[in-house]
């Protein structure tokens, strides 16, 4: 089971997150199929990020504040692969800009793999 009072992330790229702040909200290209926002744990983010970014060096993790969200977050299985039971905070609306406490780089290791963040 995951740990619910982790601290949430959003991982997107640099150029997303300078749009975000212009618009206000991030609202990736997979809300509309999936009608959610993917976010994850710190402890978890690891997993999306190398299923779905491994190598790219242009990439922040947004740290939010879940008070600010104005929208529902469900905490739902992730895809085959992921550990058993674990299960993933999405997020039922777009995310403003104002749920953002803190933005930080996020990079792989010389490997191209992403770890948890420090």
């Amino acid at each position: 089971m995951t740990d619910r009072t982790d601290t949430l992330v959003h991982i997107c790229t640099v150029e997303q997150w300078r749009q975000a702040q212009r618009a206000g909200e991030r609202v990736p290209e997979t809300y509309a199929a999936d009608g959610f926002v993917h976010l994850s744990t710190t402890a978890q983010v690891h997993l999306p990020a190398n299923r779905l970014f491994a190598g790219r060096t242009d990439l922040v993790l947004l740290h939010l504040d879940a008070d600010r969200f104005g929208a529902e977050v469900r905490w739902e299985p992730g895809v085959p692969g992921d550990p058993d039971a674990m299960l993933f905070p999405h997020l039922y609306g777009t995310l403003p800009v104002a749920a953002v406490t803190e933005v930080r780089e996020y990079l792989p290791g010389a490997d191209g793999a992403f770890g948890p963040p420090a």
